[in-house]
């Protein structure tokens, strides 16, 4: 739920109970030198919300992407990215009704010596007429009296050609620039995508997306609860597959044995390896 909330709203607030977190659906807060002092929060319950008052220390306030102007108040990746998902929003809208109202797969067959409240009343009986053939009887005949032209019944579709206006392309790009809002890299949702690009995506989105929130929920948490509270998302995302296990460990190896010949000592290899993992 703080995930979503964060994903969704850009900010959590969550009541510090007895025992438990309470999460709340709205909240008021008056600041003093752009912190929190105190909060109106609504925790949501069966019949209707009620309102409770609490003081800063007592509310977990999680803020991501964060204003200067307002550094109180999170931002929404979608809300950071609000052009795009409009106009996401507008391509949708669109085919919905194009597949809804298109006419797709009808043909006809032209008459064109018909009187235009004819005409009117015809293309409005093509609404929703998917998959038929529309057969109309035409009156175009020879000055002796011979029979219908051949062209005259040459059947055409009617079905709107939309590769024209790129749809494809734009609920594309529309949708990789909003997972990139979010952190995903658009080749995760290729569908030519490997498993090493799998791999090395999630990975991505795991270090330069959400360990750094993980970091501020540590942050926060470990001020309002009073005990030390870490979230570890990169160790779980390491190399799981045999192959790539065994190559991590014959490179610690080599790299402990290299250390070991170089004559440093147990306090500088930890060192080292609190350097490329802070957790380790």
């Amino acid at each position: 739920m703080l995930g979503r909330a964060l994903a969704l709203r850009g900010e959590a607030v969550l009541l510090i109970g007895d025992d438990r977190l309470i999460p709340c659906s709205d909240w008021d807060l008056s600041t003093r030198d752009a912190k929190p002092r105190a909060y109106r929060v609504t925790i949501p319950e069966v019949g209707g919300g009620r309102s409770v008052t609490a003081l800063a220390p007592e509310v977990l306030h999680i803020v991501t992407g964060a204003d200067v102007a307002t550094p109180y108040a999170g931002q929404s990746p979608l809300r950071r990215a609000a052009i795009t998902a409009g106009l996401l929003h507008v391509l949708e809208s669109a085919l919905s009704e194009v597949y809804e109202n298109a006419p797709l797969g009808s043909q006809i067959v032209p008459f064109p010596e018909s009187p235009d409240t004819d005409n009117e009343a015809l293309s409005r009986g093509f609404r929703g007429r998917r998959g038929s053939v529309l057969l109309r009887e035409s009156v175009n005949v020879t000055a002796a009296g011979g029979p219908t032209p051949q062209t005259d019944w040459s059947p055409n579709t009617i079905t709107p050609d939309l590769s024209r206006a790129m749809t494809a392309e734009h609920v594309a790009s529309a949708r990789d620039a909003i997972a990139g809002a979010f952190g995903v890299l658009p080749g995760l949702l290729n569908p030519q995508t490997t498993g090493p690009m799998v791999r090395e995506a999630q990975r991505h989105l795991a270090q330069f997306a959400l360990q750094p929130i993980a970091e501020i929920i540590a942050q926060e948490a470990t001020d309002k609860l009073g005990a030390s509270v870490a979230l570890d998302l990169i160790t779980p995302l390491q190399a799981y597959d045999q192959g790539g296990r065994a190559r991590a460990f014959a490179t610690m190896i080599e790299g402990l044995a290299n250390a070991k010949a170089a004559g440093l000592s147990p306090e500088a290899i930890k060192a080292a390896l609190a350097f490329i993992d802070e957790r380790g």
